[in-house]
């Protein structure tokens, strides 16, 4: 019996994908682990491939189409001895749960057997997710279903199912077409997908471009969202001198020079603020809905800016990494990332991030919490600023301003206040660093 190849859930967030790239023909053999298409997640492009042999029979969604979900068929695969005649009698495939949602970041990997395979039809299957009426009421359908009833715009709600439980199938739709329901004549309602249209509708009578969302953009505005929905933020904010950071820096250069390593101010501040969270504990966890989890490696996200948006990868154990270690694996990660190639394990975790526009001229800004991290650290540009000298003079110092965002349900202001003091102490005497 032909087998019905699936969208597959290839990230932790992902809900639907788009058809980036097909590799493959209508009539081409494949081999098991033979590469079939190229999908974007929500987090990156990403290689899907066979998990059995077979012809393929049927391409369902052409390339670059948008916006398909989890477990929506995407292709047919005959078998031998099958041609295009059993296409008619390949299995219309329930669909399976998408995993939950985790935390995000972006990668090209390969998906092995394992993670792609479809459940095989002859196991039973959950009952398909539900969709709700007019009324709240739960209607439960195939995806191919919906998508017949979605193309020929029918109202599922007027449709009796006569699969399973009620569940609406194939063939209802395909009868509801021939005999149409006769439904009394309402106001017309402008579906949630066009709801855009009311903001466009504002500026009609000026140019505009409309700019459709990514799968990255539409999963960091819905997590940013969340973020200020739920989260109660409160912000700490001081000036930490740099000259003493500057000068090391300037000298570790000079010694790394022969290795072609080089490293950045950043750096020193991913470090201090890994040293920090081993010596305040209770600022190295996470809000976890019932209860805070309290991390005992010092795992720091740093917000890497590419194309579109950003990632944040995680260099985890970073208490344990020299400067120059630390740069060299930051350099590797904000690479992959910019090219889209970082793993799930390279962009989940942590409990603390750094964001740093510094770069831009920014003197200093107020960063938004990373979920579930306890906190965020936005650093601004360095900048000469008058200081009282011990003498009471008035001297120049370089200084950077920096403003730790706290989740004050896992980070009170004390502990935030005794957590920020020591990256300011760190970076203010930078020899601590390198013990």
């Amino acid at each position: 019996m032909p087998t019905t190849v699936l969208m597959p859930a290839l990230s932790p967030t992902m809900t639907d994908g788009n058809l980036a790239k097909w590799h493959v023909k209508e009539g081409d053999s494949v081999s098991s682990g033979d590469l079939l298409a190229e999908i974007e997640t929500d987090k990156a492009i990403m290689e899907f491939e066979a998990v059995e042999d077979g012809v393929v029979g049927k391409l369902l969604v052409a390339e670059g189409d948008a916006n398909i979900a989890v477990n929506q068929p995407i292709a047919i695969l005959l078998a031998d001895g099958e041609d295009e005649g059993d296409l008619a009698v390949a299995p219309e495939p329930e669909p399976r749960p998408v995993p939950p949602s985790q935390p995000s970041g972006a990668e090209t990997v390969q998906v092995t057997a394992e993670a792609a395979a479809p459940v095989p039809e002859t196991q039973p299957t959950p009952v398909a997710p539900s969709m709700p009426s007019a009324s709240g009421e739960r209607i439960f359908s195939s995806p191919l279903a919906r998508r017949l009833a979605r193309e020929n715009n029918l109202a599922l709600a007027d449709i009796a199912g006569s699969g399973p439980g009620g569940r609406i199938i194939k063939r209802d739709i395909e009868r509801t077409l021939q005999d149409p329901p006769v439904r009394a004549v309402e106001p017309p309602a402008r579906p949630a997908a066009e709801e855009w249209r009311t903001v466009a509708e504002m500026f009609a009578d000026r140019e505009f471009e409309e700019i459709p969302l990514d799968g990255m953009r539409r999963t960091i505005a819905a997590r940013l969202v969340e973020a200020k929905r739920t989260i109660p933020h409160f912000y700490l904010r001081r000036n930490i001198l740099l000259d003493e950071v500057v000068q090391l820096r300037s000298q570790i250069n000079d010694a790394l020079l022969p290795r072609g390593l080089k490293v950045s101010i950043n750096d020193f501040i991913i470090r201090a603020s890994a040293l920090a969270l081993q010596q305040v504990p209770d600022a190295n966890s996470v809000w976890a809905h019932d209860r805070i989890i309290r991390l005992k490696p010092s795992d720091v996200a740093v917000a890497v800016a590419v194309d579109g948006g950003l990632y944040t990868p995680v260099i985890r154990d970073a208490h344990e990494k020299s400067l120059a270690a630390l740069s060299e694996e930051m350099k590797a990660l904000a690479d992959k990332a910019r090219a889209r190639r970082l793993k799930p394990e390279e962009y989940t975790g942590g409990s603390f991030s750094i964001s740093n526009l510094g770069m831009y001229g920014i003197e200093n800004f107020d960063a938004v919490i990373n979920p579930p991290h306890g906190s965020i650290l936005a650093v601004g540009a360095g900048r000469r600023v008058p200081v009282e000298a011990a003498d009471g003079t008035a001297e120049f110092r370089t200084a950077i301003s920096v403003t730790l965002s706290c989740d004050h349900r896992v980070i009170d202001g004390a502990l935030g206040a005794r957590f920020l003091a020591e990256i300011a102490r760190h970076l203010e005497s930078p020899i601590s660093l390198l013990l």
